[in-house]
């Protein structure tokens, strides 16, 4: 146990009913306050964690009195207090992992909402709160503590119940790369084939050739149904009549039109906004690259002076087989041997991404990822 941290009160009546976020050693408040301003902007400590220093009365100078935990303030209603020291069989008794070394308590309002609809549960929330799942602000901070917890291999301890959730720190593989530079379809595919061969452009679709020769030129079968008049009404004829257009004249002008405008379309597209590409894992799934224009960009990255006007996002998302197990939070082994073998190569075109157009990259959670860490 580090002697430079509180103790954490295990006498405190109302410890056992908050949410505690508990980490393994080795990682700092600092790493916690990133993590917490990348989900919540205004984020900010009100209380360092460090050593009280205060005046004894008759002394010189000031003095410690021992280790105090720090108050990161994550929203107007919400704080996170630690870090506080546990030993093993502290940890133990709150039920959480053995190499459990620091915890911070976390206190937020208590919002409920109805019972878990049946499903997908991969952050385990359902599981932990079967009567009446957390919502609004509650559930804000506990997909964030979650989130936490699967990024620096930690768990959490929810509220009242005391269910632990111990989140897979591998469960989310995906990753996106923010920048400033675009790269046409060619030029993408030439970077991921770098690294997967078997990469192929994924924009194959139905050619349409324009409207049918016959558009706007007769009344479908249908329209009566649905109380639509054939020709338009007596009234909308009326009103045609007194300005000399017969209801075929209008007809003609208004496919014409149409016919104008889609050839125009056709001979000069609007510049391209999206594109993909597909790599086939066999067994293993699908990996998927998808570019696109992006306006709303984790929080980290909002202020950058690149990412003020928004940004192009180069995603890399794998597939599995069965897409409903990416939602299980204990999927079966099968799933989990195909995405170790699949999480090395999203992070290979991922990392060759970055490498050609810069910028940031971002794992599912939205936390930066260090290109050096992939």
């Amino acid at each position: 146990m580090d002697p430079a941290l509180p103790r954490l009160p295990l006498d405190d009546p109302g410890l056992r009913t908050r949410h505690l976020l508990a980490l393994p050693a080795g990682i700092g408040p600092d790493e916690v306050e990133v993590l917490a301003v990348s989900r919540f902007p205004a984020a900010r400590w009100e209380t360092r964690p460090g050593v009280l220093q205060q005046r004894a009365p008759g002394a010189r100078g000031a003095r410690g009195t021992g280790p105090t935990p720090g108050v990161l303030r994550v929203s107007r209603l919400s704080t996170l207090t630690g870090p506080y020291a546990v030993q093993p069989g502290e940890a133990l008794s709150l039920g959480l992992p053995a190499a459990t070394a620091v915890v911070y308590d976390a206190a937020c309002p208590r919002e409920r909402g109805e019972r878990p609809y049946p499903g997908g549960d991969r952050e385990g929330l359902k599981r932990a709160f079967p009567d009446a799942v957390p919502v609004r602000e509650e559930e804000r901070v506990l997909l964030w503590l979650v989130a936490v917890a699967r990024r620096l291999g930690g768990a959490v301890r929810t509220g009242e119940r005391g269910t632990v959730l111990t989140p897979d720190i591998d469960a989310a593989i995906d990753l996106t790369v923010y920048t400033r530079g675009w790269l046409e379809p060619d030029e993408t595919l030439a970077v991921v084939q770098q690294v997967l061969p078997r990469a192929r452009l994924a924009m194959d679709g139905v050619p349409w050739t324009g409207p049918a020769p016959d558009a706007g030129r007769h009344a479908r079968p249908g329209l009566a149904a649905l109380g639509v008049p054939e020709r338009g009404g007596a009234g909308l004829r009326d009103a045609l009549e007194r300005h000399g257009i017969e209801d075929e004249d209008l007809r003609r002008r208004l496919h014409a039109e149409a016919e104008a405008y889609d050839r125009a379309m056709l001979a000069e597209p609007p510049p391209q906004t999206g594109y993909g590409a597909l790599v086939d894992l066999g067994v293993d799934g699908l990996l998927a690259i998808e570019v696109h224009g992006e306006e709303v960009l984790p929080p980290l990255l909002r202020e950058l002076p690149w990412a003020k006007a928004g940004a192009v996002a180069y995603r890399v998302r794998w597939e599995p087989t069965d897409i409903e197990e990416l939602e299980l939070e204990r999927p079966s082994f099968e799933h989990r041997v195909a995405r170790g073998r699949a999480m090395p190569q999203v992070q290979a075109v991922a990392r060759a991404l970055h490498a050609a157009v810069g910028g940031e990259i971002a794992d599912a959670a939205d936390f930066l990822v260090n290109p050096a860490d992939l």
